[in-house]
């Protein structure tokens, strides 16, 4: 039977990098504490400014009154430290000041998105929601001279929800327009806490290595890798940076998953100024 949606329910959550007292506040809802975020591949260690000292920060989402599927919403993000005052400076990472991912709660919708920064603590993008049902927005900024921090904002779309589909083949092979992705693991058999490569080939319609890969906020591609669980959490989250130097054609990222379970992964590349997304389904014992 279809489940119906009448509301919004809005939660924000904070992580804090590692080695970091926190204090969770919202100022929307109760907030549960969090879990380590992960974020291999440069695992936390980007460079910060000054003495590199820890901001406690809560976030507010206010999104419009009138929520609707598929069609353009504009959302408001809000910094605040643990006393209620704007979060005003922020260091810029991946070229970006904030980065924004946008997941239905069952992994079928994705978006990653840059929230434009203005001023006082203040972002405002404007987000699309393809489907009724609940979302979950992970927030990834730096505060100037801070570590960087992630929280976890949850949104319902009223509507009808639609029924539940099977979990996707887990193909490793996927062909987005004019580009073929084959997605190669250093190991058989993934297991959690353990370190892998995750190899992304990426061939022409002639099935050759392509060699026009432009940059994609700084870097050769990039991924988002989130644990299929209910709720998501922060801990189910993983951001790795690709490897430097990778051959024509390949997109290399080394990583580790922290818990058994299966994942989604969503692997974005630059091909003729299109920003391009592959996604595949891995299982870790």
């Amino acid at each position: 039977m279809n489940r119906f949606f009448s509301g919004i329910f809005v939660v924000t959550t904070l992580l804090l990098a590692p080695a970091c007292s926190s204090t969770n506040k919202s100022t929307e809802a109760q907030v549960s504490p969090s879990s380590m975020m992960n974020h291999d591949g440069h695992s936390m260690e980007h460079t910060n400014h000054g003495n590199n000292s820890q901001i406690n920060t809560q976030t507010k989402l206010t999104p419009p009154n009138n929520l609707a599927p598929n069609q353009g919403m504009n959302l408001v993000i809000d910094i605040q430290d643990d006393t209620g005052k704007p979060v005003n400076k922020f260091d810029i990472f991946q070229e970006k000041i904030m980065h924004l991912i946008v997941v239905s709660d069952d992994l079928r919708n994705f978006d990653h998105i840059h929230p434009e920064y203005k001023e006082n603590g203040r972002f405002e993008v404007t987000a699309n929601f393809p489907e009724s049902g609940n979302y979950t927005l992970f927030s990834d900024y730096k505060p100037a001279g801070s570590k960087e921090n992630v929280s976890l904002m949850n949104i319902t779309i009223p509507g009808t929800v639609p029924l539940p589909k099977n979990l996707e083949k887990f193909s490793k092979t996927k062909t987005i327009s004019d580009t073929n992705v084959n997605l190669n693991i250093s190991e058989k058999n993934i297991k959690a806490g353990q370190s892998v490569t995750l190899s992304f080939d990426l061939k022409d319609q002639k099935n050759q290595p392509i060699k026009d890969l432009q940059s994609y906020l700084g870097e050769k591609g990039h991924l988002v890798i989130i644990k299929s669980s209910s709720p998501l959490t922060t801990s189910d989250y993983i951001h790795a940076h690709a490897m430097k130097d990778p051959a024509n054609g390949k997109v290399e990222f080394h990583t580790k998953f922290p818990k058994s379970g299966t994942y989604k992964m969503w692997m974005q590349f630059n091909r003729n100024g299109q920003i391009k997304t592959a996604d595949f389904w891995v299982n870790v014992e």
